[in-house]
């Protein structure tokens, strides 16, 4: 970019939602109840599966890493657009948008994976139901998991440093909420095509390695479950499956439509929105979708409830 004249960017203007105050009134509340729900949930499911010693199986393990990075995967997110809803010029330091570029990547990166961990870790529980305790040993979970972040991290690693070598001269408006890859390479001046194979690459990788994964997995699994005589051990095997495979369904559906397309399909108005899905109702809805249909955890808060009005 040598013997051209750039100007250098120091902060980043977020076009935001919306621009009308009243409909920004309602969103901030709308979005802040939905917030205080994905804490309270993902916060409460951590506690419950730490606390509770049922819960200690490598199950319960993943998802309660499932739940912690959902609440990091929000909060990278969430309270920046709540203050955006209230603030007149929706200001992001350019220090800010790298490390919510680089925060978003990785938490959704490492859901990626221990999604794919967690089918896995049923693939085991119910294919090979007497193999389970030699397989999925306390090490192997712990080894799963910390490769989910490692990946994760040389992701974000490699998504941050490719995003912002690029040069942002014409303008340091963000047609988007937050600092996100796609609307960042349509802002750039500079050539971006390295940009978008490296977007491609890893969305590919991340949407095509770990959906086969999970759908071998679910093959067998379906295939097992249809195998067992008696409707209600097939009841019983499905239902271990069932919480983690809508929570697959409803995150895989809307990341890869968002990532794993060229640049140029890109419409800003209409992925604001399903952003919005992914970046924030998404996180919400897991620990719901979890409780509400898993009988151990149910029992497990009962178990809490119980002892605090004991107590």
């Amino acid at each position: 970019m040598a013997g051209e004249n750039h100007t250098m960017v120091t902060d980043f203007l977020l076009s935001g939602l919306t621009d009308r105050p009243k409909v920004a009134m309602v969103c901030f509340f709308f979005f802040l109840a939905m917030y205080l729900i994905t804490c309270v949930g993902n916060l409460g499911m951590v506690t419950l599966i730490r606390t509770d010693f049922r819960l200690h199986t490598p199950m319960y393990y993943f998802l309660s890493n499932l739940a912690f990075v959902d609440f990091c995967y929000s909060s990278t997110i969430t309270p920046k657009t709540l203050v955006d809803f209230l603030a007149v010029r929706k200001v992001i330091s350019f220090g800010g948008c790298v490390t919510q570029l680089f925060s978003f990547v990785l938490t959704a990166s490492a859901e990626c994976l221990l999604l794919a961990v967690m089918a896995y870790d049923r693939y085991v529980a119910i294919c090979n139901p007497l193999l389970y305790s030699v397989i999925m040993t306390k090490k192997l979970c712990g080894q799963l998991v910390g490769i989910s972040y490692l990946i994760g991290f040389i992701h974000a690693l490699a998504q941050t440093i490719s995003t912002f070598r690029l040069s942002f001269c014409s303008s340091n408006i963000i047609n988007h909420y937050f600092c996100d890859i796609p609307p960042l390479i349509k802002l750039s001046c500079s050539k971006t095509y390295s940009n978008e194979i490296v977007l491609y690459t890893f969305g590919t990788f991340h949407g095509i390695f770990t959906s086969a994964e999970i759908l071998i997995s679910y093959v067998y699994i379906i295939s097992t479950i249809l195998k067992i005589r008696s409707s209600e051990g097939r009841r019983k095997a499905f239902s271990t499956c069932a919480s983690h495979l809508t929570a697959v369904l409803i995150f895989y559906g809307t990341t890869v439509f968002m990532y794993v397309r060229p640049i140029s399909s890109y419409s800003l108005g209409r992925d604001k929105v399903i952003s919005v899905f992914y970046t924030v109702v998404i996180p919400m809805l897991n620990p719901l979708i979890y409780s509400l249909r898993n009988k151990e955890v149910k029992d497990a808060l009962k178990r809490v409830l119980g002892r605090i009005r004991f107590s």
